[in-house]
Formats: structure tokens, C-alpha cells, sequence
């Protein structure tokens, strides 16, 4: 069976976001990855992945499934703090990758980086090797853009056993990223657990893109004012616009008929 987190969930329209804030997540993914036969993964989630999940149940569950499940966007910590989490903070994907990378160094811990498009890993990969001479970035793959065959993902199993990553970092878009993730480790797992280490999936997304700076994160001044999402629609708003206009007006509504217990959103096959 999959890890799971001890750490408290706050319900989200359904979704099961737990209440860290930075510290306290990048210590759980620390404390799991120290213990051996450990197989999880980890989903960065915000509003688009929460309304998603009202259209697709299923995706609701593989939230509800995961090791952790971070509030990488600020409504995810209103809905904490309002169901009494005080102490929950936004934990931004584009943040709490080099983050992690950055404290894992002393404890060299080996990373893999898959998904983005043509190229974006390398530069990526490139780009973590000249801030941090010593990471050890053991695999670079850009996959189809298609779910893999089951050839594929043997192989991909394969490397996996080979380089033996503490860190499976995982540049999709939500949903591809989550399915791929839940999927994979619902064939493979057990045989993961043969690792001396623990090992974790992190579906990170638009991190890839931030990272590699190929895309412009949104202003520091900017961050946890609930407005990132106005940003990246200027930024690109060809893409971007469809999404948060049916999804914001809808998480909004949504939001205020739980909280006021107009409506309720139980949080489906949670562990």
C-alpha cells in the first residue's frame, strides 16, 4: 500500500489538502525519504486541481490517496484556516522544489526529473547544476505526449531501479500528472519498495517551466495575496484564460455553500 501522511487534512470542496506550511512539509517528505520501502506520491494542489475534481471523482480520490497533498494556492489556506488550521500556509510548488533540492544536498539525495516539453529537462537539469555543483540529478526524460505503453513503462521502471532516486519530480499539467502518477505506482510500487531509501513522486507541474526560467514567475510582493493567478493569465493568457474563468467563479460559489453548510463535499476514499 501507498504512504500516507499522518498530518491532518483540511476538506476542500472534497479534496483533502493537508494543513503544512513550508517547514512542515519539506520535514515529512525529509522523514519519509529516510525510511526504507516508503512509495508515495505528492500533489501540489490548488484550485484548478480542486475543481477538476468535482467534474472527475476519481481524480478526487488519487488527491485523496497521496503521501501529501500541499496548498500550493492560497484559497487551499483560507479553507484551512477557516476550518480552524491556523497554522497552515501556502506551499507553492515553484518554492518548495529548489527548496527541497537545497536542504537535500547534505543528505545526498538523488533527484529524477521527467515530463516538460522538448528540451525543458535539460535545461532544467543545467540550471540546478550551476546553483548547487554537488545534486545529484541521476535521470532527465521527456515522455510522450500520451500515456505511456506498458513497454514504456518498464523500461521506465527499469531506470527507476537503476538510479535509484530518493525524488521522482514529475512536469505535467494537473490532471495528466496526478493520473500518471497514482497509475504507475498502483502497478509498480510493491517493486519500489526493494529501495534502501524511500522513494517519492512529486506531480510539481508549472515548476519545471519556473525553474528552468523558461516561463516568468509572478513577483515575490505578489505571492500569497491570492492574485498569482491574475499574473500568469497576463502572462499567458491565451492558455489560461478558458480554465480560470469557468474555475474561480465556480470554486468561489462552491467554497461559501460548504462553509456555510449549504452543500456538502465529502471527502471520498480518504485513508
Amino acid at each position: 500500500m501507498l504512504a500516507t501522511s499522518s498530518i491532518p487534512r483540511a476538506n476542500v470542496l472534497g479534496v483533502g489538502i493537508h494543513t503544512v506550511n513550508m517547514a512542515s512539509a519539506l520535514q515529512e517528505v525529509h522523514t519519509a525519504l529516510n525510511r526504507p520501502g516508503t512509495v508515495g506520491y505528492v500533489t501540489v494542489t490548488g484550485v484548478h486541481g480542486v475543481m477538476e475534481s468535482q467534474d472527475d471523482l476519481a481524480l478526487q480520490v488519487i488527491h485523496n490517496r497521496s503521501f501529501l497533498s500541499i496548498p500550493d494556492g492560497i484559497p487551499m489556506v483560507w479553507m484551512g484556516r477557516w476550518q480552524g488550521y491556523d497554522h497552515m500556509t501556502q506551499v507553492c510548488g515553484p518554492e518548495f522544489m529548489p527548496t527541497f533540492m537545497a536542504q537535500g544536498l547534505k543528505e545526498k539525495r538523488r533527484h529524477f526529473l521527467w515530463g516538460g516539453g522538448d528540451g525543458v529537462v535539460e535545461v532544467l537539469a543545467q540550471k540546478l547544476r550551476e546553483r548547487h555543483d554537488d545534486i545529484a540529478i541521476v535521470g532527465t526524460i521527456t515522455p510522450p505526449f500520451r500515456p505511456l505503453t506498458d513497454a514504456e513503462e518498464e523500461e521506465l521502471l527499469a531506470q527507476i531501479l537503476e538510479t535509484r532516486p530518493h525524488c521522482f519530480w514529475v512536469g505535467l499539467s494537473t490532471p495528466k500528472q496526478e493520473r500518471f502518477m497514482a497509475g504507475f505506482l498502483a502497478k509498480y510500487a510493491d517493486r519500489l519498495t526493494s529501495l534502501d531509501h524511500g522513494i517519492l513522486f512529486f506531480g510539481v507541474g508549472a515548476a519545471f517551466d519556473f525553474q528552468a526560467g523558461l516561463v516568468p514567475e509572478a513577483p515575490r510582493w505578489l505571492r500569497g495575496s491570492g492574485l498569482e493567478w491574475f499574473y500568469r493569465l497576463l502572462t499567458n493568457p491565451k492558455r489560461l484564460a478558458k480554465r480560470y474563468l469557468k474555475n474561480n467563479p465556480r470554486f468561489l460559489w462552491s467554497a461559501i455553500c460548504q462553509q456555510s453548510d449549504l452543500q456538502t463535499f465529502p471527502m471520498r476514499d480518504k485513508h
